[in-house]
């Protein structure tokens, strides 16, 4: 969770992303009832953009200050649908109970003890509301080494699952094929997936 990283990464080229919303995201959320969602690792806006457009008011944060003003140059169709805000969520958490969705696409949320900023992820979602967490399937990654991160200090899906507590019911927790092919130089041909409800009444994560 590094800003001077991300912000360089951006500039390095005009465009990170394809900018389509992601295959999961669309998958898991069309049809459910739009109300205000909390977009994750935003980047430069394709799923914040698709939510706006399926009906959701978005709060989409990242931790990169190029990432969200390259997102707000390319959305203006969605001015007043979308908030563009910087975020560290090692630092300080969303909101608790504001969001009906809670997307988090690819985050590369830190493993820490305690879990506090996993806790305060959860906590964002609102009693009946769906947190949908997504990552990329370990076996696809390359050694460590040549990644030059550990993906075992991240959160993965299924680990996310497992800490959910008794005010949850967990819908989707499996390994499923990409829908879009993987984004060039990587092998990602699957994702690990986790859609979880938090029971109405419940306020914590």
């Amino acid at each position: 969770m590094d800003q001077q990283l991300w912000d360089e990464r951006y500039r390095g080229q005009d465009q990170l992303f394809s900018g389509n919303p992601n295959g999961v995201l669309v998958a898991e959320v069309t049809g459910l009832a739009p109300g205000q969602a909390l977009d994750v690792g935003c980047g430069e806006g394709g799923d914040a953009r698709w939510l706006a457009g399926q009906g959701w008011r978005v709060t989409a944060i990242d931790i990169s200050q190029v990432a969200l003003e390259r997102a707000a140059a390319s959305s203006t169709d969605f001015a007043g649908e979308v908030a563009w805000t910087r975020a560290d969520l090692t630092r300080t958490p969303p909101p608790a109970g504001a969001f009906d969705l809670v997307s988090a696409q690819y985050f590369p949320l830190p493993r820490e003890t305690g879990h506090r900023a996993l806790h305060g992820l959860l906590a964002a979602v609102a009693p009946g509301g769906t947190l949908l967490f997504v990552g990329h399937s370990l076996a696809d990654l390359p050694p460590k080494e040549e990644l030059g991160v550990d993906p075992n200090q991240y959160y993965r899906p299924d680990e996310i699952a497992g800490l959910l507590g008794d005010g949850w019911t967990v819908l989707i927790d499996e390994t499923r094929p990409r829908t879009a092919a993987a984004p060039p130089g990587t092998h990602h041909a699957n994702d690990t997936v986790l859609r979880a409800v938090r029971h109405p009444g419940t306020a914590d994560g």
